[in-house]
């Protein structure tokens, strides 16, 4: 019996740090028959997908190409001048072919503007055709190990949303796979989230230097956290201290993770949309200006955003000053 959702054919732009994890789990899960067509402007990304799942990943040449080849489309790129110039580039762009008929989700995080500017144009030109915005959550580690959150656009009444929910959990779990309402509310979920992760991230490194500054473990700390109320995944998974937790970035020396660069620019959008709503955030200028510095500094640019800690001073050769364990 063939499967509710097969997805015979699919195409997926957009392979970075994120993309390319998120591709990787949909060519290992997707049934054996189903076709899968990529674009990234980075070729060699492309081609490496390409040779490890041959007869099965296909290189395309445009955004456009892709559109041409499939039936739905993925799409994850870094910015909202990206995603316009995939979907609405007058010669390569998804729209610049027909998409009757045609599943189109975009998993970028992005401004709201752009997101509704994109939906508004496929649904004036092409009414056939389906737009929603899914961004996600869970960085770079929980891409690779399939367990991203995803923010649909949509409700929960949404005629696709079952179909939606079954391509999302492909790569992430299911009880993640969140509709938030309607068009563009799933990025407004997404902005409101990454504020609040920024925001304890810079708290987390500002909490964990006090205390070992003042002669506690680091480790004791984490464990303090965990045991009280100031509990957060940030702390439990992605600790700004370097050896806290194995598999955070920090102990691989920020090298994977959230760059600091796009928590930036997501910070950034999320205090644009605060003031857009009316919302008094009075922690949003002083958040984003450590973001803003941090990603300027030779020190931490292009590593992980917790690397935060680092550009406020916290020490990381702590275990060089503390005996056992």
């Amino acid at each position: 019996m063939s499967a509710p959702f097969e997805f015979k054919t699919l195409g997926f732009i957009g392979l970075g740090a994120m993309g390319k994890p998120m591709l990787t789990h949909l060519a290992n899960k997707l049934p054996s028959e189903s076709q899968i067509y990529v674009f990234d402007v980075a070729e060699k990304v492309v081609d490496e997908v390409c040779a490890q799942f041959p007869n099965r990943v296909h290189k395309a040449s445009s955004a456009r190409d892709v559109a041409q080849q499939v039936e739905t489309i993925m799409t994850m790129v870094p910015e909202g001048a990206h995603v316009r110039s995939v979907y609405l580039d007058p010669r390569n762009g998804v729209c610049s072919t027909d998409i009757s008929n045609k599943l189109l989700i975009d998993c970028s995080t992005i401004d709201t503007a752009t997101s509704l500017a994109v939906k508004d144009h496929i649904t004036q030109n092409f009414p056939a055709a389906s737009f929603y915005d899914s961004p996600v959550s869970g960085g770079v580690v929980g891409a690779v190990k399939g367990t991203i959150a995803f923010f649909l656009g949509c409700a929960e009444t949404d005629p696709n949303v079952d179909r939606l929910t079954h391509l999302m959990s492909l790569m992430g779990k299911r009880e993640n796979i969140i509709p938030c309402g309607g068009p563009s509310l799933g990025l407004a979920a997404k902005l409101s989230n990454n504020y609040l992760s920024g925001i304890i991230a810079i708290a987390c490194s500002e909490a964990f230097d006090m205390g070992m500054r003042s002669g506690l473990d680091p480790r004791t700390l984490a464990k303090v956290y965990a045991a009280g109320t100031a509990q957060n995944t940030i702390c439990d998974r992605f600790c700004p201290v370097p050896d806290v937790y194995p598999e955070a970035p920090s102990s691989g020396g920020y090298k994977e993770g959230f760059k600091v660069q796009l928590m930036r620019k997501d910070f950034s959008l999320a205090v644009d949309m605060a003031k857009l709503v009316g919302s008094n955030n009075v922690l949003g200028e002083v958040g984003l200006a450590t973001y803003d510095g941090a990603s300027k500094d030779d020190r931490c640019r292009d590593l992980d955003s917790r690397v935060v800690y680092r550009y406020l001073g916290g020490q990381e050769d702590w275990q060089d000053h503390t005996n056992g364990s």
